[in-house]
């Protein structure tokens, strides 16, 4: 209850309140400027769970990618060494189809001079047998020996005949 002057001074205003009113009033006001802080706490809760929210999101992603990274870092190796693989085994087939091939005109070549030399031995074996049997015939009125001694080179033979009269 209080009692209030115009300006002017010539009414006067009475004014009568309610305590329980007032009091009901004053409640509602603390719990406005009490919402008002609780607000403004949620607020500033709001935005610090969303600051660690943020943070955490990231870490994940970067645990994802950091995963992810050392996953294809994995395959690039794995890959890299069947690669390596494959090209030795290339090489190495590479390399025995070159010795075999080596190896077959080394042998064919020396079949051939096998055979060449073979060829020469027989023809001087038997101009051999040919002089032999001229000789035999001669042997008998003669009587001389017949002394031979042959030399084997890579390109020719050599046979050195010698009669020996006795």
């Amino acid at each position: 209850m209080g009692v209030r002057f115009c300006t002017e001074g010539n009414l006067i205003l009475i004014v009568i309140e309610d305590v329980e009113e007032t009091i009901e009033w004053r409640r509602l006001q603390e719990k406005k400027e009490k919402g008002k802080i609780k607000k403004e706490k949620d607020r500033k809760r709001v935005k610090a769970a969303k600051k660690i929210q943020a943070w955490w999101r990231g870490t994940l992603v970067r645990r994802t990618l950091l995963h992810a990274a050392l996953r294809a870092w994995m395959i690039q190796c794995w890959w890299r060494t069947t690669l390596i693989r494959q090209v030795e085994k290339k090489r190495q087939a590479a390399l025995i189809a070159y010795t075999t091939r080596e190896r077959a005109v080394v042998k064919l070549q020396s079949l051939v001079r096998m055979w060449r030399i073979h060829w020469r031995y027989c023809q001087v074996l038997n101009a051999l047998y040919v002089i032999q049997c001229h000789w035999q015939c001669h042997n008998c009125q003669t009587c001389a020996l017949l002394r031979s001694h042959c030399v084997v080179t890579a390109t020719h033979l050599q046979f050195h005949i010698e009669i020996i009269n006795s």
